[in-house]
């Protein structure tokens, strides 16, 4: 996992993107069965986004693996926020949309790729090795009872058991892959400054273990002590100030699934005609 993708302005198109892959990878397991829907959530926190001083709405995506003759609930998947973990009605808004599935006696699947705040499930951690990405799978015949998946910064995000009916085998999904097929689709790697270091809390350990990564892959140049440009630079436009702009652009448009390119060569243009900037250059 990156920790770079928590940033507020990349976030959103990670997310929904995120769970465009996941549905895609699903569709062959349940094809002729069950269909994958997209449901949606809203909130609004006093944040203010980079783009207005409002406060800002956030419209969170999350999966439904639906039967098709009945149109009953049979499997709840769903991506934790930032703003999920860091905020009172974007916990609220989440616990509320995991609260109507288990209602209708759903498998519920949170997958928390974040490491900032605190968790959104609440269960003992005694026993267990510390991780930083949990997948969590409740199943409707056992709802009191957590599938816990885990991973570190430093390992591939795990494979889980995904379950349906109870007459039907569970689907194992690979979110590793899951999430290198979201990471080319959108290309984030063109998109996140990694010279810069992340937003979120690291220990001092997990920080030299990213540096000597990010200067193997030749993203990051030995020695570097931080960047020396930021997103209120006069000469450029900053990864962070058109992943923001692209994303309400993409939210204008009905948030369509697997257009990020698009909309991100759309949010440069837009601010070079408002700032007459460029581009940071790789």
């Amino acid at each position: 996992m990156d920790p770079y993708l928590e940033d507020d302005p990349l976030w959103p198109l990670f997310h929904q993107e995120l769970l465009t892959s996941l549905d895609e990878s699903l569709r062959p397991g349940i094809a002729g069965r069950y269909h994958c829907k997209v449901a949606h959530r809203h909130y609004r926190t006093e944040q203010a986004s980079d783009v207005s001083e409002r406060p800002a709405d956030r419209r969170e995506p999350y999966l439904q693996i639906i039967a098709p003759g009945d149109g009953k609930l049979i499997t709840h998947i769903d991506l934790v926020s930032p703003g999920n973990k860091t905020t009172a009605p974007g916990r609220e808004a989440y616990l509320a949309t995991r609260s109507e599935a288990k209602a209708q006696k759903a498998n519920l699947i949170e997958i928390d790729l974040v490491l900032q705040g605190r968790p959104m499930l609440d269960y003992s951690r005694d026993g267990l090795p510390n991780w930083d990405y949990a997948v969590t799978v409740t199943r409707m015949v056992q709802p009191d009872r957590f599938e816990i998946y885990t991973s570190t910064l430093e390992k591939k995000l795990p494979r889980f058991r995904l379950p349906l009916a109870r007459s039907d085998r569970d689907l194992v999904v690979d979110l590793q892959a899951v999430l290198a097929s979201t990471y080319d689709r959108a290309a984030f790697g063109s998109r996140i400054d990694y010279r810069r270091e992340p937003g979120v809390p690291l220990s001092a350990e997990t920080r030299q273990w990213l540096d000597n990564l990010l200067q193997d892959k030749g993203v990051r140049p030995p020695g570097y002590t931080g960047a020396t440009h930021g997103a209120d630079s006069a000469e450029s436009l900053s990864h962070e100030r058109i992943a923001t702009a692209a994303y309400y652009l993409w939210q204008q448009a009905g948030c369509p699934p697997g257009r990020a390119e698009e909309y991100w060569y759309k949010a440069v243009e837009q601010l070079k005609e408002q700032t007459g900037m460029q581009p940071e250059k790789e």
